[in-house]
């Protein structure tokens, strides 16, 4: 699938997907800092990918890891810094909640350091009953 804008356009096709950039970006974050190419790679073919592209150069991405029917986990959502301001991650996130494959699913999960602003403006609220929810949280995982 695919949307257009101006000069701008955001394609789940991964044959598109300029992977050196995306692993500059996403290795240097701070959720995934240090992930290994294999990893990211990995995740990435595991996942319907949203890339967001200006002019053909690759400038952003979100990530959605999802059984297509119940379920959905957003990741790795990034717009490079010289691109932000410009409303496009409000489009990207409006891109992704609309894709067909994300429609009638119970739960949509993300987590955020920085852009709780953004996110609750597409419906994602803080977690209503926390103690409900587990995990298993390795963050030195990409350091051995």
């Amino acid at each position: 699938m695919q949307w257009k804008k101006d000069n701008y356009l955001i394609s789940t096709d991964k044959v598109l997907l300029d992977f050196e950039l995306i692993y500059q970006f996403i290795s240097t974050s701070y959720w995934a800092k240090g992930i290994p190419k294999e990893t990211l790679q990995k995740a990435l073919d595991g996942s319907l990918c949203f890339g967001l592209y200006h002019d053909g150069k690759q400038i952003g991405l979100s990530r959605m890891i999802t059984d297509n029917a119940t379920f959905a986990y957003l990741a790795d959502v990034f717009v490079l810094e010289e691109y932000r301001g410009k409303g496009l991650s409000k489009w990207m996130m409006e891109c992704v909640l609309a894709h067909p494959s994300l429609q009638g699913l119970r739960r949509i999960m993300l987590a955020t350091a920085d852009a709780h602003g953004l996110y609750e403006k597409y419906g994602f609220t803080a977690i209503s009953m926390p103690e409900m929810l587990m995990q298993i949280h390795r963050p030195d995982a990409y350091n051995n």
